[in-house]
């Protein structure tokens, strides 16, 4: 059965995007991404380095950059995936990863690559992203004061990126390849959802999906969702593992979720779905696993999901 959305609580506004891609220009002509507005005292720094010629640009950032070094410590803690939720600043913390990075540590590398990911949209144009979202509030739709609030916390979070980074598809690709060789199954995973696999032969690919099931992972399975929804659909090499349609995906985040990936109302997974996504709970209190079967899911379709999921975080074999 398809997943139809309620819309009860599933807030789609991603044609409120597209509208900003019609309206939302400067006098240049090219186009912005729509943006959150943060607290004054947040948004000064970012409008001011958005003006700015280049090398004030770079004199600011630099200055950024060492406030935030005197400031954090310069150590990552033991558990290095926890530190991407709550209210991080992002742009020390991957300066940090990079760090660990550099010396070979896999993990350090796919958070990195995380991070990245997160951050694209606002890095693209932290001006930009400013403005768009003072138009989002000024649209007046039900659904803007949601997302305009995610897209506040990514803006907060992110700040320090510039567009100069780069940080688009080919960076993040580039950094989880890194991820992967050094030996990060979640790395691996991710490329083989993204298309770029290590490998394209059946056995690698049948072979992967079942060293993630092995693993009990919660960043392998959900890095590895996208690649086995749809994209999945006609892959012999995947016969009678949890893959094909759109409910094969969806049961793989929420194993993910049952497995330990943060997944309450304020993780990273809820704030990119709306911020980043266009797709917003109407309920800022739901977490991940209660906003599918609210919204995405329907009644009928409730228990064929718990029984994929529960196919998934079975342990294979008996081990």
């Amino acid at each position: 059965m398809a997943l139809v959305p309620t819309l009860k609580t599933w807030m789609l506004v991603v044609p409120a995007l597209a509208l900003l891609g019609v309206v939302g220009y400067r006098a240049g002509g090219h186009v912005r991404h729509a943006d959150p507005a943060p607290a004054a005292v947040d948004a000064a720094p970012v409008v001011a380095l958005a003006s700015a010629p280049a090398q004030a640009q770079q004199l600011a950032r630099q200055l950024l950059t060492a406030e935030r070094g005197n400031a954090i410590p310069s150590g990552l803690p033991l558990d290095i995936r926890a530190d991407i939720e709550g209210d991080t600043d992002l742009f020390a913390y991957a300066q940090r990863l990079q760090l660990q990075a550099a010396n070979g540590n896999a993990e350090a590398a796919w958070m990195v690559s995380r991070v990245y990911d997160y951050c694209a949209t606002y890095a693209m144009d932290p001006g930009g992203y400013q403005l768009d979202n003072a138009l989002l509030s000024g649209m007046g739709m039900t659904a803007s004061p949601i997302m305009v609030q995610a897209r506040e916390r990514v803006a907060r979070r992110c700040d320090g990126f510039v567009s100069s980074d780069g940080l688009g598809r080919q960076l993040i690709l580039t950094q989880r390849l890194q991820a992967a060789k050094a030996g990060s199954l979640a790395a691996e995973a991710s490329l083989f959802a993204e298309g770029q696999p290590l490998q394209n032969t059946p056995a690698y690919r049948r072979g992967l999906v079942e060293r993630v099931m092995d693993s009990r992972d919660p960043e392998a399975y959900m890095a590895l969702s996208t690649g086995m929804g749809q994209r999945a659909s006609g892959d012999r090499a995947l016969d009678g593992l949890v893959a094909g349609d759109q409910f094969s995906e969806l049961a793989w985040r929420l194993a993910a979720c049952e497995l330990g990936m943060a997944c309450g109302a304020d993780s990273v997974l809820m704030n990119n779905f709306c911020a980043n996504g266009g797709i917003c709970s109407q309920d800022g209190g739901q977490d991940f696993a209660t906003f599918v079967y609210d919204a995405a899911v329907s009644r009928q379709g409730a228990g064929k999901m718990k029984t994929l999921v529960e196919k998934l975080i079975k342990q294979r074999n008996g081990r």
